[in-house]
């Protein structure tokens, strides 16, 4: 499911006590969302000891800081990325970024308490929550938005027979696509009432009105977007003044 530079990554990143949490497109795969990434994204605990295991594991990968901003703990606390490409054998030109804050998340702290571990045979990794990647993924981007519901149909696929009132409440919160949205509510009456009571799509749909539901879903959605563009709007214009002085 994953390719062997990737797994070489998460590989040194483990053998080198870096405290992450794997986000991006790599997690997308993991969690049966269907996406091609030479990329990968960790979400970054913020301390003296781990940044300097971070740089540790950067060594090993022959990795360079590319682009802007530099590789500095100031800037992750703003909430940049901080890009790098490796070029060690086995996983030349495979950029890494780190993050340590995401937009309208949690803290690490708070992240990593309801994480995923996954057993990769040789080694464990640390993977942001169902809901924590969702939430990461909604974005300005269309594509984002295309997976984080490929995600919750496929979190429905993989428990539809047996699910429990808490997975189906995620899928009813969670989904953008107005036609699972109206089969879900049409399955699942009772947890699609108690939905309703803060979801507006939810409560049209319940009201065979699907018209207004997608309508309540779009205006939900341009919402979200609006906030992602306003918390990336200092970040962008600090990455732009310095990428003029470079």
């Amino acid at each position: 499911m994953i390719q062997s530079p990737i797994t070489r990554v998460l590989s040194s990143m483990q053998k080198n006590g870096v405290d992450c949490l794997l986000m991006g497109g790599q997690a997308c795969i993991l969690y049966g969302g269907a996406e091609f990434s030479r990329d990968i994204d960790f979400v970054l605990h913020i301390s003296a000891e781990n940044i300097a295991n971070l740089k540790q594991a950067i060594k090993e990968l022959e990795a360079e800081c590319i682009a802007v901003p530099p590789f500095k703990i100031s800037y992750l606390q703003k909430g940049h990325a901080i890009h790098f490409r490796c070029q060690g054998t086995g996983v030349e030109q495979l950029r890494i970024d780190v993050m340590s804050r995401l937009p309208s998340l949690d803290s690490f702290e708070l992240l990593w308490s309801r994480r995923t571990s996954i057993d990769l045979g040789e080694f464990q990794i640390e993977i942001l929550s169902l809901p924590d990647l969702i939430a990461a993924k909604r974005t300005q981007r269309d594509k984002d938005w295309l997976m984080t519901n490929r995600l919750v149909e496929a979190h429905y696929l993989e428990n539809k027979e047996t699910p429990t009132r808490d997975q189906i409440i995620f899928w009813l919160t969670e989904s953008y696509d107005l036609e699972l949205l109206a089969q879900w509510v049409t399955q699942y009456p009772e947890e699609a009432a108690q939905v309703a009571k803060g979801r507006n799509a939810i409560d049209e749909l319940l009201k065979t009105h699907p018209e207004q539901a997608q309508h309540a879903l779009d205006n939900d959605k341009d919402a979200i977007i609006k906030k992602d563009q306003k918390y990336w709007m200092p970040l962008k214009k600090e990455l732009g003044e310095l990428r003029r002085k470079k």
